[in-house]
């Protein structure tokens, strides 16, 4: 019942009532268009030290192969198979070298059994390999095309995998971490540069830097460093274990060990991750020149995301949705399709 003194609703007029039907559904008609790959992807599960994991293989859209095989490594946290389907217009860039695409679900993430936290970098690496032994006894997979591809603490595990696995055919390493203590106090200086800190806050935050690493080399539990450092903290008991498991990683022996495997190093221009400097310096100077390929993309961040929109939910968002190829820095898809072309020595089409 409408009360005595509210104006009278305004209906519509007709037209403007289908205007905004049609452009709602043509927006939708566009956000379904832009989030179709070229690809079929089958739901699998890869059993490892008793666990099952849940993950998701790409496939190109059509033959039956055998295919080439790209294993994603995942970064830091909380990864589902497809990062929120981030990885999927990776997926269709290599699919059309001819190459299908597995990616697992972390432990305790989606379907996958376990808990990621409980993992060290080597924990990380023989998931990596069974991974790796389950494509490869697939018949639509070509064994003897076999590769990884990782970013940010893939940077750990990839070198570990291809040192022990000779016959991988390639790496693609994506932002990655050389040295655990150098990149975080790289990490660390960086985000505060970003924001602004004071002499007093750096000189504060590096204080609490310093605290950390005393007492994760002195064997400290959770109670003991949350009792030193004080404030408000994003570490947790889960973290804590899983940094101290960790915090003396560094790639470097492993990188050694992996020469001759082709390798492609993508590195971005506003990387407030990784060093970007010094992962290049040390790639170009453990690896053989013939067997590595740098690219650099100024525009991009960490993630290879565009620097324009890494940061910017809205924009961020509303690119994901309505054209998520243009998430990526420019050529970077590209880049990636062809250097597997390359590496397959022209069997991809």
């Amino acid at each position: 019942m409408r009360q005595r003194n509210a104006p009278p609703r305004r209906r519509l007029p007709v037209w403007a009532t289908a205007l905004v039907l049609l452009v709602g559904v043509g927006l939708g008609t566009v956000v379904t268009w832009q989030n179709t790959y070229a690809l079929r992807e089958e739901r699998v599960t890869v059993r490892h030290e008793g666990r099952e994991l849940d993950g998701v293989l790409a496939l190109p859209e059509s033959g039956e192969g055998p295919f080439g095989l790209v294993v994603f490594v995942h970064g830091d946290g909380p990864v589902d198979a497809t990062h929120d389907t981030f990885y999927r217009p990776l997926w269709e860039a290599f699919s059309r070298a001819g190459y299908a695409s597995l990616s697992l679900s972390k432990p305790g993430v989606g379907g996958s059994e376990g808990d990621w936290l409980d993992q060290s970098m080597d924990d990380r690496a023989e998931e990596t390999l069974a991974a790796v032994a389950w494509g490869r006894a697939r018949p639509d997979i070509d064994d003897h095309r076999v590769g990884l591809w990782g970013a940010s603490q893939a940077g750990w595990v990839l070198p570990k995998v291809a040192a022990r696995d000779g016959a991988l055919r390639f790496v693609i390493a994506v932002s990655p971490a050389v040295d655990w203590l150098r990149q975080g106090r790289y990490n660390l200086m960086a985000e505060l540069r970003e924001r602004g800190a004071t002499p007093e806050e750096t000189r504060e935050a590096l204080r609490r830097r310093e605290t950390t690493l005393r007492l994760l080399r002195e064997g400290a539990d959770f109670e003991r460093y949350r009792d030193a450092v004080g404030g408000p903290q994003t570490m947790t008991a889960e973290r804590w274990r899983f940094v101290s498991r960790n915090f003396r990683s560094d790639a470097s022996a492993d990188l050694r060990s992996m020469s001759g495997t082709p390798t492609l190093l993508v590195l971005a221009g506003h990387d407030l991750n990784v060093d970007v400097a010094d992962t290049e310096a040390t790639y170009r100077r453990l690896l053989p020149p013939d067997s590595l390929t740098v690219r650099h993309y100024p525009d991009a961040a960490h993630s290879l995301v565009r620097s324009d929109l890494d940061g910017e939910p809205v924009p961020l968002t509303l690119t994901a949705l309505l054209a998520p190829r243009q998430l990526f820095a420019p050529g970077f898809l590209d880049d990636q399709r062809r250097f597997l072309e390359r590496v397959s020595g022209g069997e991809a089409t």
